[in-house]
C-alpha cells in the first residue's frame, strides 16, 4: 500500500486544523475591575496583600529608593528587569486566578498570555527546560554529524568530504541551536525584543530547512544553480522578519508564513522518500508525522497545567525525539552518499 496519501492528508489536515484554530483566544483577564483594581493599587502601595516589592518604594519626585530596583536582585536575575509594574500584574495575577478558581471558574489570559508560574524569576519553566534539552538534543546531533564527517570517512583529495551536503547541514546545526537558544531565552522573560528574536530566528530556521529540502531532493549540487534556488527564498525569509520588526508583528500572519513554509518542505522531503527509495525514508516519515501531528497540537491552546504545562511546552516535548530521529537521518544520509562515491571510486 502506497503510504504517502495518508501522510499528505495528515499535514494538509494539520495545518488546516492550524489556521482555523489558532485564532480561538480565551477572554482576556486584564479587562476584569478586580484585577486592574488590584494592579493599580499595588502600583502606589507596592504591595498585593501580605507581599511588597523595594522596586515600587518611590521618593516624593518619583524614583525608586535606594536606586534602580535591579540593584537589589541577585545578579543571575537582574537581566531579566522585572520592574514595579510586571511584578504587580504578576501577583495580582495570581490572586485573581486564585480566587477564580475557589470559585470553580476556568483560568484566562493576561495581557494575552496564560497564568503562567514562574521559578527562580523564570516566567515558563518547562519550556525553558524543554527548549534547552532541545538545543543540546542539536548540539549531539551536530557534533556526531560533523565526527563523522571528519573522522570517521576519507576525504576527498581537496580535503573536502565525499558528502556534497556537509556544509548545509552544518548551517542548519548552527540555525537549529540559535533557534533553540533563543526560544529558551523568550520562555524565560516575556518582552517585545526577546518576541521578534524568537519569532525571527524560528522564521529564519524555517526558511532554510525548506531550501535545504529542494536542494537534496532533487540532488542539486552546482554552487550556482544552489545560489539561484536559494535567492528568491532567502529574499522572502528577510523581507518577512523586516516586517515582523519594524513594520507590524502579525502573529497571525507570521503563523501563516510559518504552517505553509512547514507544510511545503515536509512534502518535499515526503515526496522524495517515497519515489528515492532512500534506505532510511522511514526516519522522514515518522518525522514528518511527528511534526505534522505536533502542529495539531498547537492549535489546542489550553491553560498551563498546574501554571506549568501549557499545550507549547507539549509541541517543544514533541520536537525533542524528533530531532534525535532527524539528525540520526542526516547521518544515515551521510553514510549513504560517501558508500555511493567510495564505490565509484574503486
Amino acid at each position: 500500500m502506497n503510504p504517502m496519501p495518508p501522510l499528505h492528508s495528515l499535514l494538509l489536515l494539520s495545518a488546516l486544523c492550524f489556521l482555523l484554530l489558532r485564532p480561538l483566544a480565551a477572554t482576556d483577564g486584564a479587562a476584569d475591575p478586580l484585577y486592574t483594581d488590584c494592579v493599580e493599587q499595588c502600583e502606589k502601595s507596592g504591595c498585593v496583600g501580605d507581599r511588597c516589592f523595594q522596586h515600587c518604594k518611590f521618593s516624593s519626585d518619583g524614583k525608586p529608593i535606594d536606586g534602580p530596583w535591579y540593584m537589589h536582585e541577585p545578579l543571575y536575575l537582574r537581566w531579566k528587569q522585572w520592574d514595579c509594574r510586571t511584578d504587580c500584574r504578576y501577583h495580582c495575577m495570581l490572586s485573581r486566578e486564585e480566587e477564580r478558581t475557589k470559585h470553580g471558574a476556568q483560568p484566562v489570559k493576561y495581557h494575552g498570555k496564560w497564568p503562567f508560574k514562574r521559578v527562580s524569576g523564570i516566567q515558563e519553566p518547562v519550556a525553558v527546560a524543554l527548549s534547552a534539552l532541545n538545543l543540546a538534543i542539536q548540539f549531539h546531533g551536530w557534533v556526531s554529524f560533523f565526527i563523522l564527517m571528519y573522522y570517521n570517512f576519507p576525504s576527498r583529495p581537496d580535503k573536502k568530504t565525499y558528502y556534497e551536503y556537509t556544509g548545509l547541514w552544518h548551517i542548519y546545526g548552527v540555525l537549529s541551536m540559535n533557534s533553540c537558544l533563543w526560544s529558551a531565552v523568550f520562555h524565560s522573560r516575556h518582552v517585545e525584543l526577546t518576541e521578534k528574536l524568537d519569532c525571527s530566528f524560528a522564521v529564519a530556521l524555517l526558511g532554510y530547512t525548506l531550501i535545504l529540502s529542494i536542494l537534496r531532493a532533487f540532488n542539486v549540487k552546482d554552487e550556482a544553480t544552489r545560489v539561484m534556488i536559494s535567492a528568491p527564498l532567502i529574499a522572502f525569509v528577510i523581507t518577512h522578519i523586516l516586517y515582523l520588526n519594524f513594520y507590524e508583528f502579525s502573529y497571525g500572519w507570521n503563523m501563516i508564513v510559518c504552517v505553509t513554509i512547514s507544510v511545503c518542505q515536509l512534502l518535499i522531503w515526503a515526496i522524495w522518500a517515497g519515489v528515492s527509495g532512500h534506505p532510511s525514508r522511514w526516519k522522514i516519515f515518522v518525522v514528518g508525522a511527528g511534526q505534522g501531528l505536533a502542529m495539531v497540537l498547537q492549535t489546542f491552546d489550553f491553560p498551563p497545567y498546574k501554571g506549568y504545562v501549557d499545550a507549547h511546552a507539549l509541541w517543544h516535548a514533541t520536537t525533542i525525539p524528533l530531532a534525535f530521529l532527524w539528525w540520526s537521518f542526516i547521518r544515515d544520509d551521510a553514510e549513504f552518499r560517501i558508500s555511493y562515491h567510495l564505490k565509484k571510486v574503486k
